[in-house]
Parts: structure tokens; C-alpha cells; sequence
């Protein structure tokens, strides 16, 4: 391949990514204005509305993965990019500028349904466009610009939210400065509906098509034949459990849940978001980390020390909250644990999801996949509160741990090796065509 194609390739895949970047920052800015929210809208004392204020962008994510399937095999990839971009702008103003409750879960919700398109579609379009060589990295770089989202929202966050411990600052921050942390997602997401027009239709769906009248081949799968069809139901079953575990390796309460995981550890608010930061910076490296190793180690091996690794750590990190510990030592198993699935689990999901379904199945299976994923995270994000208040810290961590090794079984019998294959020969041996 020429090099001119091969800076093409970086451009339109970057582009893409870009849908990632605003996932990342969208999905975690709620967790550094959610002191201050919460005492502008005076929910600080009802768990429901607390929670529902952390769920209503996730149930747009949900929305969002169930349409972006069918509608990307319809009107193809890159119309609904640009979409989802118009979304993310929308939600971006809208979130800071409304006063009423309601209408701020309302302009959550519509982020959520960018997301959840979004997180669907821009692996799945970049590893239709992606040669077999460099795929997993490509795939791996959507994962980079997540993590860049979450550092970029955390570091937004720490810059906004003023000195708690004076007064007047604090009046700031309930009035205004969770406000600024949406809007600041403004200007990414406008250049990314700007850049979304100047990127090719993925060539997958070039071929799916009839001619130039814009109709699907009949043969195109629906989401019927997917979970009817036998030769698909292994690599479905494989899709959905690794989707699912993505969440429920428990790793995400800790964006989400910053707050209470790193006051709980003995931290007060204002070093929390240092604390934060800190997190988000290991999250990076990591990432960086996976672009090098997913295309030497492979998606197997990666996925293996993901779900160990993550495991053995959330045993210690819940045996130290029972004993009660607290300071650096916490920060750094919290800190080993984001570097763990920064490297794995994280970035290595994606790529497997966008790799393992045949062409003809892959809009809607992915789409399923996403699906799933946003309904794990859902409900981790739900229920951490509830099982952190009934099992303390520690017993919480201990189920994401059981979680974990329960994965690593599953994963050692039935995650295939897809690194160095195209996906014409992938299709082949998962689906025994």
C-alpha cells in the first residue's frame, strides 16, 4: 500500500475517532459537575434523582445502539456520524443552559442517543476501512480518543470547579461551573460534524449496495436471522458476553462514581479531582500501550490479562476497604486497575466486536453488541450505589472481582485469536462458512 493511502487511511480513521473523543467526554463530564448539579437542582438528599440524572444519558446510549444498526445498513456509515454529531452539539448546549430539572435529563438523553450511535458506529467503520495489518491498531486508536475524552472532561472538570472551601467560589461552581463543563464539549463536537463531511462511505456498505438506487441486497441480515441462524449464534453468544463484561468488569464505577470511591478512600473533594486526573493520565498511557501490544500479543492475550488481572486487583482493593485503608496505597490500586483495562479489556473489546461478524450481519450484530454493552453499563451505573450503601466498598469490589475470573474462564475457552486475519477469513472460521 502507497504511503499517500496510508496517511489517507490515519486521516479518515482519526475523523472517526472523533466519535469516540465525545463519547468519552460526554460519558464522564456528568461525574465532576454532579456535586454541583445535584445543589442546583436540590436532589442532594433523593438517591432516585441522583440516579436518574447519572442513568438518562445511558438510556440514550441504549436508544442510540438499537437504531444505529439498522439505519447505518440503511442510509450507511458516515450519514450517521455526521448525525451523531449534530446530537452530541445539540446536548452539549442544551445540558448547561436549561434550568429545569426535566429538561436537563431531556438534553442528557440526546448526548446518550450520539453516544450510543457513535460508540457503534465509528469501530465498525474504521474496521471496514482499515487493512488487515493495522486494523487492531486503528481499531485501538477509537479507544484512544475515548480515553482522551474522559482525561479532557476530568481535566475540565478540575479546572472548573473552583476552591470548595471558600464561599463565594462554591456559589460559582453550583451556578455556573457545571454548566461550563458541558458547554466545553461545544467546539469538539462541532469540528467533528464539520470533519465528518470530508470522510469516505465505508466500502463494506458500497458493496451491500444494489447499484446506484441506494437499496440494500436482499440478502442483507435482520436482526431476526441474526439470533435465529444457527452458524451465528457462537460468534453472537461471544460478541454479547464480551460487550456486557466490558461494563460489569466493574471499571467504570470508577469514572462515574469518583466522588464516593475516592472519598471513601479518605480523600476530600477537592483532592479527589486531583485524584481524578491521575486516573485519567494512567488511562492514556495505557491505551498508548494497546496500540503497540494489540497487534503483537493479540486480542486473546490481551482480553486473558485483562479479566485476571482486573480480578486479582478488586480482591485486593476490597480486602484494603475492608480493613480500612486509606491514602496512596488505595490511589495506586485504583490507578493499577484503570491501567489494566486501559490496555485490555478497554480498547481490545472494540476491536473484537468490530472484527468477529461476517460483513452481512456486521451493521446489526454490532449494533446488538452495543447494545448490550450500554445495557451493562446501565445497569453497573444503577446499581453501585445501592450495592455500595447495602455491601460497603469492599463487598462491592469483591462481585466485580467473582465477575472478573468468572470472565477469564469464559474468555480462555472461547475468545479466538483475529490478529493477523482479514475478515474474509474471519468469517470463514467463526462462522464455519
Amino acid at each position: 500500500m502507497q504511503t499517500f493511502n496510508k496517511q489517507f487511511i490515519y486521516f479518515i480513521c482519526l475523523v472517526s475517532a472523533m466519535g469516540g473523543l465525545l463519547f468519552g467526554y460526554d460519558w464522564v463530564v456528568i461525574g465532576g459537575a454532579k456535586p454541583f448539579y445535584e445543589q442546583y437542582f436540590g436532589i442532594t438528599s433523593s438517591p432516585l434523582l441522583q440516579g436518574t440524572a447519572m442513568t438518562t444519558a445511558l438510556i440514550g446510549c441504549l436508544i442510540g445502539a438499537m437504531i444505529a444498526g439498522a439505519a447505518a445498513d440503511r442510509f450507511g456509515r458516515k450519514p450517521l456520524l455526521s448525525f451523531s454529531a449534530v446530537l452530541f452539539t445539540v446536548s452539549a448546549i442544551a445540558t448547561g443552559l436549561f434550568n429545569d430539572f426535566t429538561l436537563f435529563n431531556i438534553a442528557r438523553f440526546i448526548g446518550g442517543v450520539g453516544i450510543g450511535i457513535a460508540s457503534a458506529l465509528a469501530p465498525m467503520y474504521i474496521a471496514e476501512v482499515s487493512p488487515t495489518e493495522i486494523r487492531g491498531r486503528m481499531v485501538s486508536l477509537n479507544q484512544m480518543t475515548i480515553v482522551l475524552g474522559i482525561l479532557a472532561a476530568q481535566v475540565v472538570n478540575m479546572l472548573l470547579a473552583r476552591d470548595t472551601s471558600v464561599a463565594e467560589n462554591l456559589t460559582w461552581d453550583i451556578a455556573w461551573g457545571w454548566r461550563w463543563m458541558f458547554w466545553a464539549e461545544t467546539l469538539p463536537a462541532a469540528l467533528f460534524l464539520v470533519m465528518s463531511f470530508f470522510i469516505p462511505e465505508s466500502p463494506v456498505f458500497i458493496q451491500l449496495k444494489r447499484g446506484g438506487n441506494g437499496e440494500l441486497r436482499s440478502e442483507q441480515a435482520s436482526l431476526g436471522e441474526l439470533f435465529r441462524t444457527k452458524k451465528y449464534r457462537g460468534v453472537l453468544v461471544l460478541g454479547l458476553t464480551i460487550a456486557v463484561f466490558q461494563q460489569w468488569c466493574g471499571t467504570n464505577v470508577i469514572f462515574n462514581y469518583a466522588q464516593e470511591i475516592f472519598v471513601s478512600a479518605g480523600f476530600d473533594v477537592d483532592s479527589m479531582f486531583i485524584n481524578i486526573v491521575i486516573t485519567g493520565i494512567a488511562n492514556v498511557v495505557f491505551t498508548f500501550v494497546a496500540l503497540y501490544t494489540v497487534e503483537r500479543w493479540g486480542r486473546r492475550t490481551l482480553m486473558l490479562i485483562g479479566a485476571g488481572g482486573l480480578g486479582i486487583i478488586y480482591l485486593t482493593l476490597g480486602t484494603c476497604y475492608l480493613l480500612g485503608t486509606t491514602g496512596i496505597l488505595m490511589v495506586a490500586l485504583v490507578v493499577a486497575a484503570i491501567s489494566v483495562y486501559a490496555m485490555t479489556l478497554g480498547p481490545v473489546t472494540w476491536t473484537l466486536l468490530a472484527e468477529i461478524f461476517p460483513n452481512r450481519i456486521r451493521g446489526i450484530a454490532m449494533a446488538t453488541c452495543t447494545f448490550a454493552l450500554w445495557v451493562g453499563c446501565c445497569t453497573l451505573t444503577f446499581s453501585f450505589p445501592s450495592m455500595n450503601s447495602a455491601l460497603g466498598s469492599s463487598g462491592t469490589f469483591w462481585i466485580y472481582a467473582t465477575i472478573c475470573l468468572c470472565a477469564f474462564i469464559f474468555l480462555f475457552h472461547r475468545c479466538p485469536e483475529t490478529k493477523g486475519k482479514s475478515l474474509e477469513q474471519l468469517e470463514k472460521e467463526l462462522t464455519h462458512e
